[in-house]
């Protein structure tokens, strides 16, 4: 048994409460679709492509999914409404197979470069900074040396914010305040972290998207003043998302992939929203895997991305 199970961070009761929402809200329209039927037709196929898309799977993911429930339908001939609902778990499951990033190996290994320098993005408000500090108490939980680094020096606070995430989790911090250099704290960042011994260094990053050139040019700086201190630093660049904006996080998922070379996905508030669809969606047309979702304001509210559990919550098992 590994880490995450033992301290049961991944509870199939936390992630179903964390989904209600979104469950409720796909369980009703489904349950509408098939009143009265005892066998999928073209129509309930219509009816569930129009599901799928309502809850923001968005309209490429769910063409494909559809497409691979037509042949297991043509295929099996006969098919009812339970065992559709079966089928539909198993083609979504299957379709993130590629993305998957079930039990990450670094929470129950050691890392093959030390420091493991982790690089987190995303716009202002998507929960990127408590992103941050949760990540940081779940690797300090499972027996690492954390070290943060407050690169976000253009927002107001964010520099504050990310400090009393690191009391939090009880885990140091490298910051110069304010307008400081984000190059200049990345690279002191990792260089403590070098010094220091850390297993893991957490770097935030500016949360702004509003011209392309300019942000792949700072992250750009900032990748490689890293790397001259750690080889193949950043190792993790992880995009966090607010699943609450449906296709808006699609489009900034979309939009940062152009810029920057992205690793891994978290998608943050998930408990309050019925857009979990999302999750499924931005996996699936960006070929990156979700690593971590977001389910309420507590520090351990964060939960490594499991895509079974994840679908099996969200449609029902």
């Amino acid at each position: 048994m590994g880490f995450l199970d033992k301290l049961g961070f991944k509870k199939k009761e936390t992630l179903d409460k964390g989904v209600e929402k979104s469950r409720e809200g796909i369980l009703n329209k489904l349950g509408r679709a098939f009143a009265g039927k005892d066998q999928v037709d073209d129509e309930t196929l219509d009816k569930l492509e129009e599901i799928l898309i309502t809850s923001d799977v968005g309209v490429t993911t769910t063409l494909e999914i559809i497409k691979r429930i037509e042949v297991r339908v043509a295929k099996d001939k006969f098919v009812t409404q339970a065992e559709l609902q079966a089928l539909l778990r198993e083609e979504i499951v299957d379709l993130l197979k590629d993305n998957d990033s079930d039990k990450p190996a670094e929470f129950d290994a050691q890392f093959p470069v030390k420091p493991h320098v982790v690089l987190v993005v995303g716009v202002n408000g998507v929960g990127k900074t408590t992103t941050i500090g949760k990540l940081a108490n779940l690797y300090k939980l499972a027996g690492k040396n954390v070290l943060l680094g407050a690169a976000d020096t253009f927002r107001a606070a964010a520099v504050d914010q990310l400090i009393i995430w690191s009391e939090r989790a009880n885990v140091p911090i490298v910051q110069q305040g304010q307008n400081a250099d984000p190059a200049s704290v990345a690279f002191d960042t990792v260089a403590s972290g070098k010094s220091r011994g850390s297993d893991i260094v957490l770097v935030d990053t500016a949360g702004r998207l509003h011209n392309k050139k300019a942000l792949m040019d700072e992250l750009t700086k900032i990748k490689r003043v890293m790397g001259k201190v750690v080889d193949g630093a950043p190792h993790e660049v992880i995009l966090v998302l607010d699943a609450s904006t449906g296709q808006n996080a699609m489009q900034q998922a979309k939009a940062f992939t152009e810029a920057v070379d992205i690793t891994g996905l978290a998608l943050t508030k998930l408990d309050g929203t019925a857009k979990g669809g999302i999750v499924i969606g931005i996996s699936n047309e960006l070929s990156v895997p979700v690593k971590y979702i977001g389910l309420g304001e507590k520090i351990e509210d964060l939960q490594v991305f499991d895509r079974a559990e994840f679908v099996n919550a969200l449609f029902g098992e």
